[in-house]
């Protein structure tokens, strides 16, 4: 079974959230990485870019797919990974850690509720047949 931080939170679409006041350092999970496989390239957002919650982002270019990374909380790009640009394989060794992607200055509190917790979020996995 995938890795799932029960500290952090979750969205549908495979990305994880840390929350630290109102910044939130987003990048995508355990499971994700390993379905996309080996990552050759990701496509890092803009900074200053307002997002809205489920915008598209960004891309993560793997081996066998291409994936867009959405956004699980609506904000403001402040922070950007720039070490992915030259490493992207640092997301399938370290998603948690080294391998975040952004970081936003999130506008709604309340979207972060709507988030799955780690226990929500390995049922989810579950009951999708992962």
């Amino acid at each position: 079974m995938a890795n799932v931080p029960e500290e952090l939170k979750y969205s549908k679409t495979h990305e994880w959230v840390r929350l630290e006041g109102s910044a939130a350092t987003i990048g995508i999970t355990d499971f994700a990485q390993g379905e996309l496989s080996d990552i050759v390239m990701v496509e890092l957002p803009k900074v200053g870019r307002e997002v809205k919650i489920e915008d598209s982002i960004g891309v993560i270019e793997a081996v066998k797919a291409v994936s867009d990374l959405y956004s699980p909380v609506s904000g403001k790009v402040v922070e950007v990974n720039d070490a992915l640009s030259a490493s992207p394989e640092t997301i399938n060794s370290d998603p948690y850690g080294e391998g975040w992607i952004a970081k936003l200055e999130f506008a709604d509190p309340g979207e972060v509720e709507k988030l799955m917790d780690a226990a929500a979020y390995k049922e989810f996995l579950a009951t999708e047949g992962h």
